[in-house]
């Protein structure tokens, strides 16, 4: 395994979206041909499978270090009653756009911090929503709690307009991987949020835990995934650390490289926590994703129907995903857009009646056959030659690329298609990245995405 990861181990995408965001086409993209691609969409899917929303809450009371979302640190809660103004501005425009209320199946909400927002915030801003929207029959509300910060008054008011599903934060239990990450965060607070969601009432709780972060050992990991046993999450989220300082910034130079955990010292951290989760009944799901049998995420693998998008893996598919917020990431099938990141541009876009999009991308046939191979491949493991062929003739270039694969027993090649090996279930970024077309195409000018392993 170790010469495999040396091998193996090279910058790649983690592929929520096909084309990644560096090969956007920005010449043939624009507000207006997103706005179309998005009531095609819309028309085609609402009325029968409803719609996705993430909503973007990018305020944090401090900065860990570890974290490459888009976020601002403030003190000032103020902030929040004017951003979900415009939020809720930004929602209406794009309904204004579609001949029939949305339904929405799906509602994250992601930050940042959401629960930075007030308890009666977070609800202003759901009730808000569907004062213009209805729900779907079958839906599913998530948001992302701090466990900090979330008090059992946020998990009551959210609970109480429909959310049932929550992920926590937990990264390390180690209080020296903390202190480098700026996160420093008791067990103590672990458990009262996780058995206040369950007296509450819902349904699925998560944990985030993060392996390859600074100073970080395997015994960390052993211990953290041994605390994580007693509270027992319906579902975890077994993350790779990606450092990427270079675009990031100041947040991830707090530390150097040197104090990083090796490639296979990263690699044997998942191994032993993959092996722990095993033994108290986890089912691994796609990539760096766990559940019990219980929760939807398993039963939606276990049917077939497990997707992928910019939120991560989804228990439901929508064809069409809306994000609202600064920076947030919207997806037709079609195409993709992504709003301004300035929150004061963003506001100032939103209040001018402007959708707020400054970048993205319109999929050619081609993209959609190559998105749908990676799909399958992130969610299933397999994925078959004859889909969509007529729109795709690359398929003996990834067939040459996979070669070398398959000789390391990755994956094996047939006639009708490819399926993933449980011994290359650990490198399925670089397995799909043979059917990028437009990352063999054309190589970045600067490295943009973390290591694979």
């Amino acid at each position: 395994m170790c010469s495999l990861i040396q091998k193996y181990n090279v910058a790649g995408p983690r592929y929520t979206s096909y084309p990644t965001v560096p090969y956007w086409n920005m010449d043939t993209f624009s507000n207006k041909k997103w706005q179309s691609s998005l009531i095609q969409s819309f028309d085609e899917s609402n009325a029968t499978e409803g719609i996705s929303l993430y909503i973007h809450l990018p305020f944090c009371e401090s900065m860990c270090t570890f974290c490459g979302c888009h976020k601002r640190v403030t003190q000032r809660h103020e902030v929040e009653e004017p951003y979900i103004r415009s939020v809720l501005k930004e929602w209406k425009l794009y309904c204004d756009l579609f001949s029939e209320r949305p339904i929405i199946k799906e509602l994250h909400l992601g930050g940042g911090t959401p629960t930075f927002f007030t308890p009666q915030h977070l609800k202003n801003l759901v009730k808000g929503i569907f004062s213009i929207a209805k729900r779907a029959e079958d839906y599913e509300f998530s948001f992302e709690g701090h466990p900090n910060n979330t008090t059992k008054e946020h998990l009551q008011a959210l609970y109480d307009v429909g959310f049932r599903r929550v992920s926590f934060g937990v990264q390390d239990y180690n209080v020296k991987v903390q202190q480098a990450i700026h996160r420093i965060q008791p067990f103590a607070n672990v458990k009262n949020v996780t058995e206040w969601a369950r007296q509450i009432g819902y349904t699925s709780i998560g944990h985030d835990i993060i392996f390859g972060l600074p100073f970080q050992k395997e015994e960390h990991v052993r211990e953290t995934i041994l605390r994580t046993k007693e509270l027992r999450p319906d579902r975890l989220a077994f993350y790779s650390y990606a450092h990427v300082p270079w675009l990031k910034g100041n947040g991830q130079r707090g530390y150097k490289d040197a104090d990083l955990p090796t490639a296979d010292e990263k690699r044997q951290q998942y191994e032993t926590g993959k092996a722990l989760l095993a033994d108290v009944g986890y089912h691994e799901i796609g990539m760096d994703h766990f559940a019990l049998a219980s929760d939807s995420l398993y039963k939606s693998m276990e049917l077939g129907d497990l997707h992928r998008n910019f939120m991560g893996y989804t228990a439901s598919k929508t064809q069409a995903m809306i994000g609202l917020g600064a920076s947030s990431i919207s997806d037709s099938w079609y195409g993709f857009a992504q709003n301004v990141k300035g929150i004061e541009e963003y506001q100032h876009l939103v209040e001018n009646d402007v959708i707020p999009v400054y970048r993205g991308h319109i999929l050619t046939d081609e993209d959609r056959v190559v998105r749908k191979h990676i799909l399958n491949l992130m969610c299933d493991f397999k994925t078959t030659w004859g889909l969509f062929s007529q729109h795709f003739n690359g398929i003996d270039k990834v067939v040459d690329r996979l070669r070398v694969m398959e000789e390391d027993n990755l994956v094996n090649i047939g006639t009708s298609g490819i399926e993933v090996t449980a011994k290359g279930r650990p490198f399925i970024r670089n397995i799909c990245m043979a059917f990028d077309v437009l990352l063999h195409q054309k190589e970045p000018k600067r490295r943009l995405f973390s290591m694979t392993v």
